[in-house]
């Protein structure tokens, strides 16, 4: 055989090996890397770069080497799953830079970490002033997460007493213009459906790159041709005002009727009205 011919043969099927071993070891191969993953992700590396070209050099004990650097530290992420010792050891602990808005100078000099990369860390995750920080911690991944104290965090609509609507995810119906049934069938729609609110709107399933139905039902499409414009659904903003003018009718009759009975109906239908619009709010409002 050729030598050219051996070093594709080597390195298409060290691809696929690697390939293999890397879909075992996990997802975590491929993100922020412990210390020992960092050493397997490298070793795997130069060991199949070595079997893909050395000619010369016996194939099967290329394998070997590249079987046990696979070995071993999927055998080690088996053990280090059931013991917390041996977390510790192999991939390390958090270690806390800032504890109650201070800056713990001993644990950075432990991690040889200067005053400028602490800053640079801060303002990765968008905080310009070490005075807004209540926590700050290294983590074995190498990130440093960073809790903020409570007057700097930003306001949510829980703080405001707002009352929201669960969330969950989007489903894409139409990518690159082809319907997608799966995500249509999870969110409960059909195609007649989708086909009858593109008509609304005036396009075809053939314009739209990316279309969207959320949680509620609504249909948000992305075409094209980024000239042509498409209407706001106004749908449920028309809903939310008719059961608003509804509830205003109520407590308006309840006002100008005599009779105590009917002033006692409009009353108390009026009152489940605002309990169903409270509840509808976060749905139809959005």
């Amino acid at each position: 055989m050729q030598d050219w011919m051996h070093i594709v043969f080597r390195a298409i099927s060290t691809i696929a090996i690697l390939f293999l071993m890397t879909r075992i070891l996990g997802k975590k191969q491929i993100s922020q890397l412990t210390f020992f993953e960092y050493i397997t992700g490298i070793t795997l590396g130069e060991v199949a770069g070595f079997m893909s070209t050395d000619v010369e050099a016996n194939y099967m004990h290329g394998f070997i080497a590249l079987f046990l650097w696979f070995a071993v530290p999927l055998l080690l992420e088996m053990l280090t799953l059931k013991s917390k010792r041996l977390r510790d050891w192999f991939e390390g602990k958090g270690t806390v830079f800032i504890k109650e808005g201070k800056i713990l100078e001993d644990n950075l000099k432990k991690e040889r970490y200067t005053a400028d990369e602490l800053l640079e860390q801060l303002r990765a995750k968008n905080v310009f002033n070490v005075a807004d920080v209540e926590f700050a911690m290294l983590e074995p991944s190498g990130e440093v997460s960073v809790l903020l104290k409570k007057e700097n965090q930003p306001l949510t609509a829980k703080h405001l007493g707002i009352k929201t609507a669960p969330e969950r995810e989007s489903q894409a119906v139409i990518i690159d213009g082809n319907i997608m049934d799966e995500p249509l069938a999870t969110a409960g729609l059909s195609r007649e459906w989708l086909l009858t609110e593109l008509e609304k709107i005036g396009v075809t399933p053939e314009n739209v790159f990316i279309g969207q139905v959320d949680v509620y039902g609504g249909l948000h499409v992305d075409l094209y041709d980024d000239m042509l414009l498409v209407p706001d659904d106004v749908s449920k903003p028309l809903l939310f005002a008719t059961l608003k003018k509804c509830e205003a009718d109520l407590s308006l009759y309840a006002l100008a009727v005599k009779n105590e009975g009917a002033k006692h109906v409009y009353e108390s239908c009026a009152e489940q009205m605002n309990r169903i619009l409270e509840q509808a709010e976060p749905l139809l409002k959005r």
